[in-house]
């Protein structure tokens, strides 16, 4: 693919800006649009199984929004047929909207030879037929989830909801206890959402336009990362995305930007806030490291003595800048910091802020720092901490 030429030349720093406008940590949030509203304007909030502080899906919007109720956050997302979960960076959220979209995927998923899975005869269509009487249910409620404790060793029953699922067929309309509620898709999506109709190149020219906008400005590289597309079918739509070529400086590589982007300078306050390892703004390592300088690992599933950071080093957020990681736990009422890493004595403000109002949000009257990486900025931190809780 030939790069046409930029239509503008960004410095580092102009693009950080813009990347933090696009994703929501710069200028004012629509609070009228509330946690939906940030589902939209990012188009995709991943699910985890991990919960620390809250499950990464509610720290997305609170990382945003500030201290939004966490009942508030799930009926937003479930409520109304506004979303659905379906794959696209990982296992995400996606706003209903983009159902039709998603059609290339489903049929790729349809033509698929081979699965890690057999699913036994019959079940399929047996599942379709306890949904269409009984549902929505749970993969445990259609017959059981799994054969044996092994988490990989999935029930027949399981084998096809989840078949049907990426078919389209079915869609999780909330998650249970973390479990996965499932419905057929024909209750679920908006009849005039509820279509294959698009063909795989409109799919994808939305999908790259859309990654594009969440980004402010990204390389191939990273928007191809954000639904997970191939490059090469970012390399056939791009140029009839909408997105248009510029040049970063220090970057090395052609990037695309969001027009609208460019078109309005951002201004306005930066957030401060705990992220999770999980949060669109660092999902990419190297375009993490590329635009923040700041090396981004999530540890969770390294053994313990191989840990640098922690089991679930969260960035602190700070001016635009990621100025350190904090480990969090919870103990009853108190907020533990496991371990905090800090870059250098001007971090230790906006670290015990970010704490502070975490803490507020889990309703946790105090926090407790049990180690903190540079030992000589431990006093100044608790001390700050200490004022901040008053």
């Amino acid at each position: 693919m030939t790069t046409p030429r930029p239509i503008a030349e960004l410095s580092a720093d102009e693009a950080r800006r813009l990347v933090l406008r696009a994703q929501g940590f710069l200028g004012a949030p629509d609070r009228r649009a509330g946690v939906r509203g940030v589902l939209r304007h990012l188009g995709a909030v991943q699910l985890d199984t991990i919960s620390v502080l809250a499950r990464s899906h509610e720290l997305i919007p609170y990382a945003r929004l500030g201290a939004v109720g966490r009942r508030t956050v799930e009926d937003a997302y479930w409520t109304d047929r506004h979303a659905f979960e379906y794959w696209s960076h990982a296992a995400c959220i996606l706003p209903v909207e983009e159902w039709p979209h998603f059609a290339f995927r489903r049929r790729a998923y349809r033509d698929r030879p081979q699965w890690n899975h057999d699913l036994p005869d019959g079940t399929y269509e047996q599942v379709i037929k306890q949904l269409r009487t009984e549902g929505p249910l749970t993969a445990t409620e259609l017959g059981g989830a799994k054969r044996t404790s092994e988490w990989w060793d999935w029930s027949g029953t399981k084998v096809a909801v989840e078949r049907a699922l990426m078919y389209g067929e079915v869609v999780c309309v909330e998650r249970r206890g973390w479990k996965r509620l499932y419905d057929l898709a024909e209750r679920a999506v908006p009849q005039s959402l509820l279509h294959d109709e698009l063909d795989d190149a409109e799919c994808l020219r939305r999908l790259v336009r859309l990654a594009g906008e969440a980004l402010g400005v990204g390389t191939r590289a990273d928007i191809a990362d954000y639904h997970r597309l191939r490059g090469e079918q970012v390399d056939a739509v791009i140029a009839d995305s909408g997105l248009v070529p510029v040049s970063v400086a220090g970057w090395g590589k052609p990037a695309w930007a969001d027009p609208a982007a460019l078109a309005a300078p951002p201004r306005g306050r930066h957030r401060t806030t705990l992220l999770s390892p999980f949060d669109s703004l660092i999902w990419e390592r190297a375009r993490t490291e590329r635009i923040f300088g700041f090396t981004h690992r999530l540890e969770a599933y390294v053994p313990k003595p191989k840990r640098v950071y922690g089991y679930f080093a969260m960035p602190v957020l700070a001016g635009g800048r990621l100025v350190g990681r904090v480990d969090p736990a919870r103990e009853g009422h108190t907020l533990v910091a496991r371990q905090v890493t800090l870059d250098g004595p001007k971090a230790v403000p906006a670290v015990a802020q970010a704490l502070v109002e975490a803490a507020s949000w889990v309703d946790c009257a105090d926090v407790r720092v049990e180690r903190v990486d540079a030992p000589g900025l431990r006093a100044p931190l608790t001390a700050e901490l200490a004022r901040l809780l008053g």
